[in-house]
């Protein structure tokens, strides 16, 4: 789920103790199952397929309420039987993937257009005076690298500083971030394997490209996150560090994250820690350091609910808390000279802005701009949304889906912005040190494009950093209209339409949607649309509650005991696209991931015939035992936890895992997991595949596990395409479409 922004943190399940217990927050508590288990339909009846499951039924105990789970034992990955049964499904899900029509031809396809696409840049920050570092992707290279350019025009004057290409020609290594030092003379790159997300930091100079002795280990992680900043004099960093060796005990060494310091040149034993021993176990950090006066900032998030707290460094050292856990203070900025600037929804449901003095406290802090119909953007991670130039305010604003850029003066006068493509989304803020903005704009239709913004002239130039679309999309009509939720909210679907659809109710049609932790679905150019667009498929995205594309009241809607708001928003978005023509629930296929995913199996399993096929990736399904993984506490602040009876009754009466019913047969579901995923633990997708394949012996489930990848970061080029076709090759097979060949 997206740290994200997303988005987005799991490993291992925690399998439950053998003896009763008393503790519903731990449902370790389990007995045999009173009720006889109904006997495994025999092989003979699967042939061809892998055999189903063994019911293994165990009574975990919530609140007085019992709850059978007969495929508990899936969770623990190293026991060769749970192994054995999952890579049986995946090769019986290869096989008959591979067997589809016109898979040759598909493959062809995509992988020309994942392959060929133009180079396309991002993270893009200045190092040092009109030079730049930014992450590059250029297939057919199977992940991205760190460059260097000495221009945003062309000629780009483009240098490769770091490349995990060459580092791991597999392709197993990736760039999970990169900070350079104040004179850019060396950059920190944090590598992790497997789309594992845990990264070591190295040090690279980056006039030469070489590797500077002296590894920082476990910075970032899927579950907390990382980060690091640059003392301003260059002579080491402040860090996120995990837990090292023996510190915690194995469950929680991917919690319990707090900020050290290195110095250059020593020993990362003899780093010094700076704060976090007080912080709560799944504290996500963020740090800011203000070069001009060394002062640091460190927002830490408790889990991903957004609940914030800020500390502030002096130069000299000493730190001081700014705000508190809950006080509805959620962002802390630096502005010119001394201020600190407040993000706060404290009485403001947008958010309002407020000017601290640094020497004062946030109940003195003076309003700039007033709470509004908007939302303005927070960011965490290094997604600037309010950042400041000499006489400047720029502040991204979420309006609904679509995002934009407003400038305000020092003291939160409206003055012009840039202009912007129409229904679009903006990012990938930074400031140079000519005091211009660098910004990225991109639409449904139009593939990312940076922008150079002048806040004395109001106008904006054009950079050479332009995707070139690998599928022409320009002629795709998009359209914005309102679905009536079950309670009469109403909810955006942007339904993109290929020229000459007949809206008469034939039109297949894939629908996704995410609603959870504050995360908009923004306009977005996607190659994966494009590639079902030009089959004749419609595509539409649900800005569904959960998501904060209205604000904080929009996210609470949807999160705790209100989640199931989240799914009546999606199947009334269903509904409308048949109500409306734009097609119809035999020709749908819906897809999401992560807690997108949950949405596809809650979805499946109340509506089994509003849809005509799944895609889910990386997906929750199992609710009262997710918190039982490596990220299921982060979790807990957006979902709720089993130890609370009211939170409890909810989480039980919408998992997909446990409402599905023997004899019923649900729609076709292709489930994709990685072995290696720190968010989402692949126990989740195994336990919802076997229980879909008990319950009716004519429900098609296919599981496909891929071991090398994660939670999606990270994923080299080639499994990238291999999902892609295998996702592509199921669609068109389950909505009987016959491949159209491209040129």
């Amino acid at each position: 789920m997206t740290r994200h922004a997303l988005f987005a943190a799991l490993v291992v399940a925690a399998v439950a103790a053998s003896c009763k217990s008393k503790s519903d927050d731990k449902p370790a508590a389990h007995k045999p199952a009173a009720h006889k288990p109904k006997p495994t339909a025999p092989v003979s009846k699967r042939k061809g397929q892998p055999p189903l499951a063994a019911r293994r039924p165990v009574t975990n105990v919530y609140h007085g309420t019992n709850v059978v789970d007969d495929y508990q034992w899936l969770e623990k990955w190293s026991e060769p039987k749970v192994q054995a049964w999952a890579k049986a499904q995946d090769r019986y899900t290869r096989k008959r993937l591979a067997a589809l029509p016109h898979v040759a031809a598909l493959t062809k396809r995509v992988t020309k257009v994942l392959s060929t696409q133009s180079v396309a840049y991002g993270a893009i920050v200045e190092s040092t005076m009109g030079t730049f570092l930014a992450l590059e992707e250029q297939p057919p290279k199977k992940q991205r690298f760190l460059v260097q350019l000495s221009s945003l025009r062309q000629p780009l004057g483009e240098r490769v500083i770091v490349d995990p290409n060459a580092l791991d020609p597999s392709g197993g290594t990736s760039i999970d971030f990169f900070r350079p030092s104040p004179d850019g003379k060396l950059v920190a790159v944090s590598l992790s394997k497997g789309g594992s997300e845990t990264g070591d930091v190295h040090i690279f100079d980056v006039a030469s490209g070489k590797q500077v002795p002296g590894v920082v280990p476990r910075v970032n992680g899927g579950t907390a996150g990382g980060d690091l900043v640059w003392r301003p004099d260059g002579k080491g960093f402040f860090y996120t560090r995990y837990p090292r060796g023996n510190e915690r005990p194995a469950k929680d060494r991917n919690l319990y994250t707090q900020v050290y310091y290195h110095e250059l040149g020593k020993p990362t034993a003899e780093d010094r820690y700076e704060l976090g021993k007080d912080f709560p176990r799944i504290a996500e950090i963020d740090l800011t350091m203000h070069k001009p006066t060394g002062r640091l900032l460190a927002a830490v998030q408790k889990g991903d609910g957004g609940e914030f707290a800020h500390f502030l460094r002096s130069a000299k050292g000493k730190w001081r808390q700014l705000t508190k856990f809950g006080d509805r203070h959620i962002q802390v900025v630096f502005g010119p000279g001394t201020d600190l600037f407040v993000l706060s929804r404290k009485g403001a449901e947008h958010g309002k802005l407020m000017r601290m003095p640094e020497s004062g406290k946030v109940a003195d802090a003076v309003q700039v701009i007033a709470d509004g119909k908007d939302t303005i953007v927070s960011s965490f991670w290094r997604a600037p949304s309010i950042i400041f130039t000499a006489s400047r305010l720029i502040v991204k604003y979420q309006v609904g889906g679509p995002s934009e850029l407003r400038v305000f003066d020092l003291n939160g006068k409206r003055l012009p912005g840039p202009e912007l493509l129409p229904t679009s989304s903006v990012g990938g803020m930074s400031v140079t040190s000519a005091g211009t903005v660098i910004y990225a704009n991109e639409s449904f239709t139009s593939p990312p494009a940076y922008w150079v913004f002048d806040p004395k002239t109001s106008k904006s130039q054009a950079t050479a950093l332009v995707e070139k679309p690998p599928v022409d999309l320009s002629k795709v009509l998009v359209k914005r209209v309102l679905a009536t939720s079950k309670d009469g909210t109403e909810v955006p679907v942007n339904i993109l339409i290929p020229t000459g659809t007949k809206l008469d109710g034939s039109a297949p049609a894939m629908v996704t949607g995410y609603g959870g932790y504050g995360i908009s679905l923004t306009p977005h150019y996607r190659a994966s649309f494009g590639l079902l667009l030009e089959q004749g498929i419609i595509c539409a995205v649900v800005n569904l509650r959960g998501g904060g594309e209205f604000g904080e009241r929009w996210h609470s809607q949807g999160n705790l005991t209100h989640k199931q708001n989240v799914f009546d928003d999606f199947a009334a978005a269903l509904k409308l696209m048949a109500d409306k023509n734009y097609s119809s629930p035999s020709h749908i296929v819906i897809q999401g991931g992560s807690n997108g995913g949950l949405l596809m199996g809650a979805t499946m399993i109340q509506h089994p015939t509003l849809m005509k096929a799944v895609v889910s990736h990386v997906g929750i399904y199992d609710m009262l035992r997710v918190k039982l993984s490596a990220n299921g506490a982060f979790n807990v602040t957006e979902y709720g936890t089993v130890k609370k009876p009211d939170q409890f009754k909810a989480l039980y009466a919408y998992s997909p895992y446990h409402h599905i019913k023997d004899g019923v047969s649900y729609p076709p579901v292709f489930l994709l997991t990685g072995a290696n995923d720190p968010r989402v633990d692949p126990m989740q997708s195994r336990k919802f595949a076997a229980r879909l394949e008990a319950a009716n012996p004519r429900n098609q489930v296919l599981l496909r596990l891929s071991m090398n990848t994660g939670h999606g970061r990270g994923t080299p080029l080639d499994e990238h395409i291999s999902q892609t076709t295998d996702v592509m090759a199921f669609i068109l097979a389950q909505l009987g479409r016959p491949f159209l060949v491209r040129k």
